[in-house]
């Protein structure tokens, strides 16, 4: 699946020609039942389900995973039943002796790492949040992670308040909050992407993630992506 997504000029052509339109789609699609026009990432619904997604950002599993999964999530409306929270840090560790991240695919791993961190942290919108990471994560499918600036210009995103949080270290904070989160977790993760839905980890089946949302979701008004699953 990955190998076709790297090999494929047209699938990145395609990406480029919609990107602009990215963000408004998620938008539309992310609103209808919420009233105030967009999913806040911070929002909390005692109803809702918890979506935790624990990921390397240069592996081809999560980038995979990512761009042609979990972006389902804006389809059907079935954002309006989960809060999403992704988790860059995956099997990245900190070497104590030199005080320095080590990432598991080298330096451009721990760098995009930082900044996705950093996008969560600046972009409140959850819609904003996803618009973004899926841009860095489709072009590191394409193997063009460095080229990571052009998802702000393409998505009409301001970029210095992520840069700003890169350049201060904060980034590097955050990302040692979710070292230690990702350290807690139990079971520990055996592989990437690993998936908790409302903190029980769905294992080899995280492909399928919205069975699981949908079977886990309590509330009355069921969306369309889950009316239309099979049942459990």
């Amino acid at each position: 699946m990955v190998s076709r997504i790297m090999a494929s000029p047209f699938l990145f052509f395609t990406f480029a020609i919609a990107c602009p339109l990215f963000l408004f789609m998620f938008q539309s699609q992310a609103a209808p039942n919420l009233g105030v026009g967009r999913v806040k990432a911070s929002k909390i619904d005692s109803q809702k389900v918890n979506l935790s997604v624990y990921y390397d950002t240069l592996s081809l599993n999560c980038s995979s995973f990512i761009v042609r999964n979990l972006a389902r999530v804006f389809d059907q409306d079935l954002i309006t039943i989960l809060n999403l929270r992704l988790v860059p840090w995956g099997n990245a560790h900190f070497n104590k002796s030199t005080n320095a991240t080590v990432c598991q695919r080298g330096p451009d791993e721990c760098k995009l790492s930082t900044l996705e961190a950093c996008v969560i942290d600046v972009f409140h919108d959850v819609n904003k949040q996803f618009a973004l990471i899926y841009c860095f994560e489709f072009l590191a499918i394409e193997g063009r992670q460095n080229d990571w600036k052009t998802c702000f210009n393409s998505l009409g995103l301001p970029q210095k308040s992520v840069l700003d949080c890169y350049s201060s270290g904060n980034g590097t904070k955050l990302e040692r909050k979710y070292s230690n989160e990702t350290v807690k977790l139990n079971p520990p993760p055996r592989f990437v992407p690993w998936v908790l839905v409302n903190n029980q980890p769905i294992r080899n089946d995280y492909a399928n993630f919205a069975l699981h949302v949908c079977n886990a979701y309590k509330g009355r008004n069921m969306p369309k992506a889950c009316q239309s699953l099979p049942p459990s």
